[in-house]
């Protein structure tokens, strides 16, 4: 491999594929938060607790719109960091949604929280897992990087 070629791996782009995978999670994103804040918005008989997980929901669609855009806006390759961002984030809303569900489920007695809160724990697994991933495919980049910058500078 010579310099011409690295420099040239260096520079690519998110792929076309990736590149539609964030437009759509940015258009998603943008609706669900669109509709959520809407609602919450119009409805003036909200309970509290309803408005909070309305609101909560709002942020959270907010948060994925913004995520979408700062990888948008790159139109590079961000080495595997948009994919650590993103499991964080995933981390974090399923833990806000466990934690949320097991609130209603023990201190509220309610049974579609205690129905949910499995589903939110599978899901706060599975987030744990992509975390796991993205650091190691970080991990195995940066050393794969120091070995061609080696190369290149000895």
């Amino acid at each position: 491999m010579n310099t011409a070629s690295l420099y040239t791996l260096a520079d690519r782009e998110l792929s076309v594929r990736a590149r539609f995978g964030y437009v759509a999670l940015l258009l998603a994103a943008l609706t669900m938060s669109a509709l959520v804040g809407a609602l919450l918005l119009t409805e003036p008989a909200l309970k509290p607790r309803t408005e909070l997980a309305l609101a909560v929901l709002t942020f959270i669609g907010m948060c994925w719109v913004g995520f979408a855009v700062w990888v948008l806006s790159f139109r590079r390759v961000l080495l595997a960091y948009q994919d650590i961002v993103a499991a964080r984030m995933a981390l974090a809303f399923c833990a806000v949604a466990l934690a949320g569900a097991l609130f209603l489920a023990l201190g509220e007695g309610s049974e579609a929280a205690a129905a949910a809160a499995p589903v939110f724990g599978a899901m706060l697994v599975l987030a744990v897992a992509l975390l796991v991933r993205a650091r190691r495919r970080l991990k195995a980049l940066l050393a794969r990087r120091a070995e061609l910058e080696r190369r290149l500078g000895g």
